[in-house]
């Protein structure tokens, strides 16, 4: 009965079937029609159109062996009829003994699978000319009309349904990261901790190149984390969010980013220019995360024998970062993509990571109402990120 129940809705959900069910009345001249659900046990009306008071309404339902519609669902044939006492093969006919009408037509209608679904039927207690190619033709295209719009209406729900099950999957997918990455905190802060130590203590050439090489493994983990945790929280509905400060020490900040880089890659330069004229309201800490990024992003990519080159700069209007290096052109078509979350362009063997850096460098550019964008040419790339001074910022975006 359920799916009884669910046939019945979708052709309520069906706008053009009462206008169907009028024309038929209207141009048929009979009072009577209807959609009915035919079934191997069951006839039952989906949608009426009642001049006449036959008495049936949505979800009524006649006994199946009663009606002509079985013999229709039987043989699969349209079944029209002018004149029930002229007419030889239904003069002597129960059904319309039964239910007292003298013209009769019913058109099955059929899925877009094959499968018989139900009839679009009408009746009158008095004769019509219903036998002719122009009627019967009519009634086959609002039965396909109806047939079309069922599978149009399963299409919707299947579509829905397995929106539903993807965003019910990307949300479980999603959680799960956020606790993977909070989880992972402490045992990487741990094992960092325990590295910078060892490099504090007199060690033998080949321990401390271990100890280097754990600090390097560490921090790349901890960003990797950050990344994680940042995307999640965005993807989750928190956004990123903003500790903002009016006269943060920028330039303080990230000469600590790059120090720590300079750890990470003790083998290429980096080379600077600050210039901070006025002071800039944002979130030191972000700005940091951005600009680990960037710079991260740019040793990981450049050409090794050239330096990373960050300018820094600020003014009464605008507060702008600079990460140029030297290296390959980026491709337009990967260049199209970097800020989308794992997307990683071009790697080699020894480049790691989730392709989450870009995008979450671009949503803290974002949430500081600036814009981060990226310039590549045969002989330089150049990640710029600028903002507005000025302009008020939200807490979270």
């Amino acid at each position: 009965m359920n799916n009884i129940s669910a046939d019945i809705d979708a052709i309520g959900r069906i706008d053009a079937v009462p206008s169907i069910l009028e024309v038929v009345c209207r141009t048929t001249g009979m009072g009577f029609s209807a959609v009915a659900r035919v079934t191997d046990d069951k006839w039952i009306a989906c949608a009426v159109r009642d001049e006449i008071n036959f008495g049936l309404t949505p979800g009524g339902e006649l006994k199946l062996e009663t009606t002509i519609c079985n013999e229709i669902r039987q043989h699969g044939n349209h079944v029209v009829i002018d004149n029930v006492a002229e007419d030889p093969a239904f003069a002597a006919h129960h059904t319309p003994a039964m239910y007292g009408f003298q013209s009769y037509i019913s058109i099955p209608i059929y899925r877009k699978t094959g499968e018989f679904f139900g009839t679009l039927c009408a009746i009158d207690p008095k004769p019509a000319r219903l036998n002719n190619p122009e009627t019967i033709k009519m009634f086959r295209l609002m039965a396909d009309l109806i047939a079309f719009h069922l599978n149009v209406l399963d299409q919707l729900d299947q579509s829905a349904t397995q929106l539903l099950e993807e965003q019910q999957t990307a949300e479980l997918r999603e959680q799960f990261i956020a606790i993977l990455g909070h989880d992972l905190r402490n045992p990487v802060g741990a094992v960092l901790n325990v590295a910078q130590l060892l490099l504090r203590m007199p060690l033998d050439d080949r321990t401390k190149r271990l100890a280097n090489i754990l600090q390097d493994a560490s921090y790349r983990m901890k960003a990797l984390i950050d990344n994680i945790l940042d995307f999640a929280r965005g993807r989750l509905g928190d956004g990123i969010s903003l500790q903002l400060k009016d006269d943060e020490p920028v330039e303080q900040v990230l000469r600590q980013v790059i120090d720590e880089l300079h750890l990470v890659w003790p083998d290429r330069k980096i080379e600077t220019n600050f210039n901070l004229d006025a002071c800039v309201k944002c979130d030191s800490k972000r700005i940091a995360q951005m600009a680990s990024n960037l710079i991260g992003n740019a040793l990981s990519y450049g050409n090794p024998d050239s330096p990373v080159v960050v300018d820094v700069e600020s003014s009464d209007s605008e507060f702008k970062i600079s990460i140029s290096n030297a290296g390959k052109q980026i491709p337009d078509v990967i260049k199209d993509k970097l800020f989308q979350p794992f997307s990683r362009g071009e790697v080699s063997p020894n480049q790691q990571g989730l392709g989450l850096g870009l995008y979450i460098s671009s949503e803290i550019a974002k949430a500081h109402g600036g814009k981060l964008q990226v310039q590549s040419g045969e002989e330089r790339t150049t990640f710029t990120f600028a903002m507005d001074v000025k302009q008020e910022i939200s807490k979270e975006a």
